[in-house]
């Protein structure tokens, strides 16, 4: 990791003073906008399904897709990253969603099939995890990657753009327009982007192919992999899923759904940075130990919740505690494999696009089959409970082991 935060004595320096400030806007601004049109056919989904006559089932997949093409093409991503630097990775990542979605637009999305097709295009949109996070995370020393990766990782409340305005605008100008309209805002970031990011200058030595997948000979790798399914998974399903949710469970307008999920995602995306910080000052995983524990609760009452105020109330204590969670991963990640950090962030971030595939589209066939979304919730907070339980046995290890000889606390 760079350790441009140590002083000509070898003393720490501040937060602020060390790393790349410029990098790091970037980064963020990079990942914030990625993830508003990853998520953009969440807020859509009312209006595109009226349009296309969908049943719940294909509008949970038609959420889901981009997710699980984000978490596939994170890897993809990652093995970039170490190859050909996190800057030049993010540029083509990018051009490809902007290129897409104005295609989208100049075309028109007709079918269902479109709607998956397009939802490919925007996982790469979701894959710039893989490319945001390393692009910052190089530029901290180890006793500021919590809040290095917090910040940087705080762009994910770009899903609350994309709830706040897409079905405000799909009402106005049609839902078509909306894929159009995103590309303003990715164009200028883009621009933005060329211009302040920079590669840290202590970037790893390109490796054999077959040595990016090291990392998955520890086990270490597959429970962060598999906690992260749990944060992440949670937070980026809801975020996708909860317009369809607050529609048919309260028969809501698309905009005022929009706007209750936009308070939700802005809850969990809001919490990341203290989710890093809290992990730096008392370990990262007494803080995810809390999270599974308020996760599985909350997820787990709102099959419970008979008004729209208690389900809002569940729902935005669900996104503080995975928020918190996703934070908290991130401090461990480079604590443990500091030196494959691009591929391990891509990996890691795939395990939490698959979770949020699962519970995204497990919500839609459980509204299908059994007419209710109680089902996708109850098994999702199991999940959050094997977690906790799974954490229990690895910690002490963890702290025997990779724990104390970084001398960081986890």
């Amino acid at each position: 990791m760079a350790n441009t935060g140590d002083s000509a004595a070898g003393g720490k320096t501040s937060f602020w003073s060390s790393g790349h400030l410029p990098t790091l806007i970037a980064a963020f601004l990079y990942f914030d906008l990625a993830f508003m049109v990853w998520v953009v056919l969440g807020p859509l989904a009312p209006q595109i399904s009226e349009t296309l006559g969908l049943t719940p089932a294909q509008k949970g997949l038609m959420v889901a897709v981009p997710t699980l093409a984000g978490a596939l093409l994170r890897v993809v991503n990652g093995l970039l990253v170490d190859r050909i630097g996190p800057k030049r990775s993010g540029a083509i990542s990018q051009a490809i969603v902007i290129a897409g979605l104005f295609t989208a637009w100049v075309a028109g999305v007709n079918s269902f099939e479109g709607t998956l097709a397009l939802g490919v295009i925007l996982g790469f949109a979701g894959a710039s995890f893989a490319i945001a996070l390393p692009l910052a995370s190089r530029w901290y020393p180890s006793e500021h990657q919590g809040k290095a990766m917090g910040l940087a990782g705080m762009g994910n409340s770009g899903t609350v753009l994309a709830a706040l305005f897409a079905p405000g605008l799909a009402k106005l100008f049609g839902w078509n327009a909306v894929l159009g309209l995103a590309c303003i805002p990715l164009s200028i970031v883009f621009v933005l982007y060329l211009f302040m990011a920079k590669d840290a200058p202590n970037a790893p030595a390109p490796k054999k192919l077959v040595d990016y997948f090291q990392p998955l000979k520890s086990a270490d790798a597959w429970w962060l992999m598999a906690f992260y399914s749990v944060t992440f998974g949670g937070f980026v399903g809801l975020a996708a899923s909860l317009t369809i949710y607050f529609t048919d469970q309260f028969d809501l307008t698309p905009v005022l759904a929009g706007y209750c999920t936009a308070g939700c995602v802005f809850a969990g995306s809001l919490v990341r940075p203290f989710g890093g910080a809290l992990a730096d000052r008392i370990g990262g995983v007494k803080a995810l130990m809390m999270v599974f524990v308020v996760a599985a609760l909350a997820l787990a009452g709102v099959p419970q919740a008979d008004s729209l105020p208690a389900a809002l109330g569940l729902f935005v204590v669900a996104m503080l505690a995975l928020g918190t969670g996703n934070g908290s991963v991130f401090q461990l990640v480079p604590q443990r494999f500091s030196a494959e950090i691009g591929v391990m962030t891509g990996l890691v971030g795939m395990a939490g696009g698959v979770g949020g595939f699962y519970l995204a589209s497990s919500l839609g066939f459980a509204k299908q089959w059994t007419g209710s979304f109680a089902p996708g919730f109850y098994i999702f907070a199991g999940l959050a409970v094997a977690a906790l339980v799974a954490l229990t046995l690895v910690k002490g290890q963890w702290r025997r082991t990779w724990g104390a000889a970084e001398g960081v606390r986890i």
